[in-house]
């Protein structure tokens, strides 16, 4: 099966209503479906108006439950292609070793703990769901984009979500995880704290989709055609580097446009600039299983990229948009325990709960056990068992038995043991298991604090900076000073400096004791170290007036987008702003909306209070900020306490490239703006 019979399968179910003429669910046309039926003109309706009842009946339906968790988020398809066949010597799953294959995708990104109602940018861990569509089933590579978790074992997991979901008593707040009852549940549970640095760093706030990195967070295992194993991690690295907003920053654009983040996935599908993500994976001999100073099978556990390097493997391109968001990016179903031959589970404990946790989702939300059968989640493989009937069954059986074994149907659908064919069969790894029926979790397990300090030690000096904030705004929002203390005290064994720091902005004293830092870092860690050398999507605000050279801003606009940005005019009013078509009226935008700003106008807009604010806004942020000549009265209003980031005033032959190279490194962190307000 290819990518085409994919295609095939989805066009068999799509539904064109042009041209048509409208019917009921049994194919009777209808003569108006404005009126309900009624004796009069002013009398009641009838109970015999069909037509009424399965309309509302059908409206009082539309709604599933939606997920738990996971509950917004925004969906993509695109295909998968290896880049060589080096993986065959250790794993027989066919996608990750056959280089002329080409593999149909569907990706779903998400926010963890706000319902489908909340917004795009607030503080959370991102979902990065993949549904593989092989020639030897769905694999699922269910992910977020950090590579921990804040738990070990999956019994925790209900306790997690009811932690972080908003409070019993008045269902505030939403989607967001500073308030008292996930705070207490990190203060009493210290495996929490390695996921807490991620979540408190500005990873859990990314400037889009596109520009973050996605983890299997789980070691699985791959498995040859030997039967031998080997442990590995997945991770997707995005082309445009991985990139994030600013906490500021976030709190505007919610307000701006709560769907920034999926609007900006659609809106670059749509205009062919394709994300692309890289699969790389992390292969641990089994032998070396025990040689790291953590446990292989615990989730809140990095394996440093300093330690086991990244090996790319393939790429992603998501270049087609859902045709209906309900029909497939929210009835998609994942499921960890979806895998394939050459792909299985170790013992991680969270992951063997997840394996039984989401098909029990799935029968709530979906509506059954026939659930695979709808078009988003049927593989492109052949389906043959003896499964019956159930809700929503829309496969027609034509065989006289469905037992196993049979000799009615000729022993069919056959096993692989059955039919003496075990090529492509699913075979489970062979590993002896041996011990004492407990309830205990490993001594391998209890290092709660190394890797959060490790962590910390890899970011940079704003990225510390950041963390430190991010971790008063959560605690400065928790009501028991009780709770506030303790994770303090927690902080003293990830590095006494940051828990200082948050103590001191807490108004607590200093706290005493602790653990050393072990001085240990992984540069990989951190986002300035990630590749800061294209403006490809990046979307600049030219801010132009009536007097604007019209000239001077194609040039510099030319010039831009020939190395991929997407630039907008920005002006007073709509219409024309001399002989510049004007894209948007600066009351109707928002700095937050874009990467840079190129101030194209001057005088005019220097005593515009909107376009002054939108110039102090995009400083405080962080943003380039490129200034043509004709625009320095505007630079002057705007009265910014430094130029750092600021690039002119000057021609636009001279500016172009210096502008590009500044929009390149995505934020100047290094901004004195902590007295400086918008």
């Amino acid at each position: 099966m290819t990518e085409d019979d994919k295609q095939r399968q989805l066009d068999a179910h799509r539904v064109d209503s042009d041209g048509t003429r409208y019917t009921t669910d049994q194919g009777v046309r209808v003569d108006d479906t404005d009126n309900s039926l009624s004796i009069g003109e002013r009398g009641p309706t009838i109970l015999e108006d069909f037509h009424f009842r399965e309309k509302t009946m059908r409206f009082d339906h539309e709604r599933i439950p939606e997920r738990v968790v996971h509950a917004r988020g925004a969906g993509a398809y695109g295909q998968f292609r290896v880049y060589d066949d080096s993986l065959a010597e250790y794993t027989v799953a066919d996608f990750l070793t056959d280089p002329s294959q080409v593999t149909p995708v569907f990706v779903r990104f998400s926010t963890v703990a706000g319902s489908r109602g909340s917004a795009d940018t607030v503080r959370d861990v991102r979902g990065f769901a993949t549904k593989f569509y092989t020639r030897q089933g769905n694999y699922d590579l269910v992910g977020n984009n950090m590579p921990v978790f804040f738990i070990q074992d999956a019994i925790k997991f209900a306790d997690f979500v009811h932690a972080v979901k908003p409070e019993p008593h008045n269902e505030i707040p939403q989607a967001q995880s500073a308030h008292d009852t996930l705070w207490d549940f990190v203060q009493l549970q210290p495996e929490t704290m390695h996921m807490i640095m991620w979540l408190m760093s500005d990873r859990a706030i990314p400037r889009s989709y596109r520009m973050m990195q996605g983890f299997g967070v789980h070691t699985f295992r791959l498995v040859n055609a030997q039967g031998k194993g080997t442990f590995v991690k997945f991770h997707w690295r995005p082309k445009l580097g991985t990139h994030s907003l600013v906490w500021d920053e976030v709190l505007r654009v919610q307000g701006n446009d709560p769907d920034f983040n999926r609007r900006d996935l659609w809106e670059n599908i749509e205009t062919g600039s394709y994300p692309e993500f890289e699969l790389s994976v992390q292969l641990v001999p089994e032998e070396d299983e025990h040689k790291f100073d953590f446990d292989l099978l615990d989730a809140t556990k990095i394996i440093p990229e300093e330690e086991v390097p990244l090996r790319p493997v393939g790429s992603m391109v998501l270049n087609r948009n859902p045709e209906n968001f309900f029909a497939e990016t929210e009835q998609i179903a994942f499921c960890t325990a979806n895998v394939v031959p050459g792909i299985d589970f170790t013992n991680d404990p969270l992951l063997q709960g997840r394996n039984f946790s989401y098909l029990d989702t799935q029968l709530i939300r979906l509506g059954g056990p026939n659930f695979p059968q709808i078009p988003i989640n049927r593989p492109v493989a052949p389906v043959h068992n003896d499964q019956r009937d159930g809700y929503h069954q829309h496969m027609i059986h034509q065989s006289r038995t469905s037992y196993s074994k049979n000799s009615i149907s000729g022993g069919c659908p056959m096993t692989g043991v059955g039919s003496g064919d075990m090529e492509g069969v699913f075979k489970h790894y062979t590993e002896r298991v041996d011990g004492n029926k407990i309830r205990k979790r490993s001594p391998s397990f209890e290092d709660h604090y190394s890797q959060a300090t490790l962590f910390w030690n890899s970011m940079a000096d704003w990225e510390k900076r950041h963390i430190v904030s991010a971790f008063l705004f959560e605690l400065g929002h928790v009501e028991r000073r009780s709770i506030k203390e303790k994770v303090v005290e927690h902080l003293t064994h990830v590095d006494q400096d940051l828990a200082a720091q948050v103590a001191a902005g807490l108004g607590m004293p200093a706290p005493s004791g602790g653990t050393p830092n072990h001085g240990k870092s992984s540069p990989a860690l951190s986002q300035a170290d990630q590749p800061h050398d294209s403006i490809a999507t990046r979307k600049i605000a030219i801010l132009v007036a009536d007097a604007s050279d019209a000239g001077e801003v194609e040039a510099v606009r030319q010039a831009l987008t020939d190395r991929g940005a997407i630039c907008e005019i920005v002006a007073p009013h709509e219409g024309e702003a001399g002989s510049l078509t004007v894209d948007r009226q600066v009351s109707a935008a928002s700095s937050v909306l874009y990467d840079a700003v190129l101030l194209a106008a001057g005088q005019d807009l220097a005593e515009t209070g909107d376009a002054v604010h939108f110039v102090r806004e995009a400083f405080k942020h962080g943003k380039a900020i490129g200034v043509l000549a004709d625009a320095r009265p505007l630079l002057e209003a705007a009265n910014l306490p430094s130029d750092l980031g600021v690039i002119g005033p000057d021609s636009a032959s001279a500016l172009a490239d210096q502008f590009a190279q500044a929009i390149a490194g995505h934020r100047f962190y290094d901004r004195d703006v902590a007295a400086f307000s918008a």
